[in-house]
């Protein structure tokens, strides 16, 4: 498989290599941290809580499915293409494993973007909606930026997270929006069933 990137991908992770410093990396290490598995793991617990409190049992399955459906085909994908970290030594280095695409840009990627797919219909500014999805992608980017600049993922893993990430969002919003109609329907049957038998009770005491 040819990496058009192949030439920009070795040259970037070179200069940043040679010009870390342990502010630096003490600086990329916390624009990494909304990308971990840590972090991920502890806003989808908090989600999920909402979310069986709320009985919003579409928007649950939507989460589980999203989140750690794609991150876990993404660790599939790693070990299909076996690609090598560009950095696995330093006093800095605190991965493991394979590079292709970015674990943690393709986790932020589809754990800040469900989150703003739930949010988006809920506001009725449009400057908010804008300033939520922008506030989203520079997370997103920091995160991926943090990944490069530290030495643990080439610039081509982490644009392949983002695209593959959105890619699998769009996938979920598909697939799973005739499940999110047959949810809501019978909702909507069993409030309206009752309006009747009140009316009649109603008609029968006079």
């Amino acid at each position: 498989m040819v990496n058009p990137l192949a030439g920009a991908d070795h040259q970037i992770a070179g200069w940043f290599h040679v010009h870390l410093s342990q502010a630096f990396v003490n600086l990329l290490r916390v624009f990494s941290e909304p990308g971990s598995a840590q972090w991920i793991g502890v806003v989808l617990f908090l989600a999920v809580v909402f979310f069986v409190w709320k009985r919003a049992w579409p928007a649950l399955v939507t989460m589980i499915v999203a989140v750690p459906g794609g991150m876990l085909l993404n660790e599939v994908l790693k070990l299909a293409v076996h690609r090598h970290r560009p950095f696995l030594d330093g006093w800095f280095v605190d991965w493991s494993g394979y590079s292709f695409a970015s674990g943690h840009t393709i986790g932020a990627t589809l754990l800040y973007g469900q989150l703003l797919l739930f949010l988006l219909p809920l506001m009725k500014s449009k400057r908010r909606q804008r300033l939520t999805i922008l506030s989203a992608a520079m997370l997103v980017m920091l995160v991926g930026f943090s990944r490069i600049a530290l030495g643990a993922h080439y610039l081509s893993d982490v644009i392949a997270a983002i695209f593959l990430g959105v890619l699998w969002l769009m996938i979920c919003t598909l697939l799973l929006k005739p499940m999110r109609r047959r949810v809501v329907a019978p909702v909507a049957i069993a409030v309206e069933e009752p309006q009747p038998a009140i009316a009649v009770t109603a008609e029968a005491s006079r």
